[in-house]
């Protein structure tokens, strides 16, 4: 079984980025599943709000359990709303309990969120990026829904998806 992790930086406590790295996750779960269960995956569900006092206590040990179940998932999705043109300090500070290749092994998505699609780049410009150098392999483009979208996540997700899929199974072996 494929266990996918999902970590969203967002300060708000289930904000709509987290939903959008939900449904990345559904996704994947349903493009992952050669049988049409529906349910392919374990997860690892982190909202870094509920962890916001914690997150520069290097000692504490319940980010060091998620930090390890994290870099221990076959497939980790990092989402975050786009601030000041890349992702946010919140999501920096997590990414940042990792040592150099801290990642290695995991397949990562890197998932961001906008207002507008004038910083959809942030998505391969900044957030991609600091995956790579952790180590992550990151078989395909991230993902950039702009707040027009967020009703209707099926159609950003689901193109998203359709060339995202095949290269994540691939990267998978």
């Amino acid at each position: 079984m494929t266990t996918i992790a999902i970590v969203t930086g967002n300060p708000k406590p289930g904000s709509r980025t987290h939903g959008v790295a939900l449904a990345v996750a559904d996704a994947l779960d349903k493009g992952l599943d050669p049988g049409g269960l529906g349910t392919a995956s374990e997860r690892v569900i982190v909202d870094l709000a509920d962890h916001a006092s914690r997150l520069f206590d290097w000692a504490d040990p319940k980010l060091g359990e998620i930090s390890a179940a994290v870099a221990a998932a076959d497939i980790a999705i990092f989402a975050s709303p786009t601030y000041k043109a890349s992702y946010t300090g919140l999501l920096k500070a997590f990414l940042d309990r990792y040592g150099n290749n801290g990642l290695v092994g995991v397949t990562a998505v890197p998932v961001m969120t906008g207002g507008w699609p004038g910083h959809l780049l942030a998505v391969e410009v900044h957030l991609r990026p600091v995956l790579i150098e952790l180590g992550a392999t990151v078989p395909s483009r991230g993902l950039y829904v702009t707040e027009p979208e967020l009703p209707d996540l099926d159609k950003p997700v689901g193109k998203w998806a359709e060339a995202a899929v095949p290269l994540i199974k691939k990267s998978l072996g």
